[in-house]
């Protein structure tokens, strides 16, 4: 017997030898050897079995990518038009948002065309400039919120610095060149009341754009200046003027306190208090906020120009014209210079200087004028307020423009 082969013999079998083998003999022993002459089965290693089984996997994955990607480029065709869609809405919020920005220019353009011809805004008659000046502060109150309260108060001492600049130098100046022109200029007084006037209210909500156009991380603390000057302002204002004019033109305090409350106070808290329990319809609003206070200003700037066309052009307009110029550059000059000296050692002092100067040479001449028409008989004391409203613009936005170019350069 070999020794490679196993050998299985069957003994208790061999009575059956004799009908065995008449059938055709096979094999009496069954051999656990291989066959030399029958071929092997083919051998697999593991390392090729993986590679098959990757194979089949890979391409049951790619018939089922392809239905997948079927569905996929539906829902990415599907996404960019929502996406579309979206973008066409941010840009237009953008654009709405950004109307601000075009003040300068609707500022000049309507003092040209109320100059150019004055009937395109004499339809806006006085009686529409409180209710004008109520939206603009809506418009503040809508945009402010308890943070940025917050934000000033951690800043006490740029708020009394703004304080000094708007109660108390630009009062003296106010007075100062009030008095030039009645005993220099011999110019009536009722116009040196008007330029006093004006001296005596808070500041504009054009200092904010100017400063978020200049300095945007100073813009909520220019924001809170003047949204509590201006809510203060329903007792300094009248005191001001009871002081500096009183004795001069007969001032109904009482009427006035209660009508910066009605132009002043009550909008900018209505505002607040939207932007508080009505998120949702302020976020709504707010884009469409700009463009219209945008349109409001370019109205109550060439409103009061076109109707006190014959004061701006008399002879004695350019000396008003003078006169209020030296008043708002002396404010600017002097509401920059004193945050240099108060903040000298701060490492943003340039900014506080640019935010302070715009805070002290622009003040809401609209609300002058608006006080000037309602409780002042002669209609004369409204010239400087209506002429204050574009000066003090087109010097505040071209110092916007030249203070702009130098943080470039």
């Amino acid at each position: 017997m070999a020794p490679t082969a196993a050998v299985l013999r069957l003994p208790h079998l061999a009575g059956l030898r004799s009908s065995a083998s008449r059938r055709p003999r096979l094999a009496d022993r069954v051999s656990l050897a291989p066959s030399s002459s029958s071929p092997a089965p083919p051998r697999v290693s593991l390392q090729q079995g993986s590679v098959m089984a990757a194979t089949a996997k890979g391409r049951v994955w790619a018939s089922a990518r392809g239905s997948f990607e079927q569905d996929r480029i539906g829902e990415d065709a599907v996404l960019a038009s929502r996406q579309v869609v979206e973008d066409s809405k941010i840009d237009l919020l953008k654009i709405l948002k950004s109307a601000n920005t075009v003040i300068p220019h609707v500022v000049l353009g309507s003092t040209i065309l109320a100059l150019a011809y004055p009937p395109s805004f004499t339809w806006f008659t006085t009686r529409y400039y409180a209710p004008a000046l109520g939206f603009l502060m809506f418009a503040v109150g809508v945009n402010s919120s308890v943070k940025d309260f917050i934000e000033a108060i951690q800043r006490p001492d740029a708020i009394a610095a703004g304080y000094v600049g708007q109660f108390i130098i630009k009062p003296f100046f106010g007075f100062l060149f009030g008095t030039i022109a009645v005993t220099t200029f011999n110019l009536p007084t009722a116009l040196g009341a008007g330029i006093m006037l004006v001296s005596c209210v808070s500041g504009a909500q054009l200092s904010n754009y100017a400063t978020f156009l200049t300095d945007p991380h100073m813009a909520p603390l220019s924001i809170v200046m003047t949204s509590l000057s201006t809510a203060s302002a329903v007792f300094i204002t009248p005191t001001l003027s009871y002081l500096l004019i009183g004795k001069k033109l007969p001032v109904d305090v009482k009427g006035m306190m209660s009508s910066i409350v009605q132009i002043v106070v009550a909008p900018i808290a209505a505002g607040l208090l939207l932007n508080r329990f009505l998120p949702r319809l302020c976020s709504a609003i707010q884009p469409f906020l700009p463009p219209l206070s945008v349109f409001v200003t370019a109205l109550c700037v060439g409103s009061p120009l076109a109707i006190n066309i014959k004061a701006v052009l008399s002879p004695f307009g350019l000396a008003i014209l003078l006169l209020l110029f030296a008043f708002h550059a002396s404010s600017f000059l002097a509401g920059y210079h004193l945050a240099g000296t108060w903040f000298r050692k701060s490492a943003d002092v340039k900014a506080l200087q640019r935010t302070l100067s715009f805070e002290t040479g622009m003040q809401s001449s609209l609300l002058a004028l608006a006080l000037a028409n309602r409780f002042f008989p002669d209609p004369l004391v409204g010239v400087p307020p209506a002429i204050s409203v574009v000066l003090m613009s087109l010097m505040g936005f071209a110092l916007v423009m030249v203070w702009s170019k130098r943080k470039q350069v």
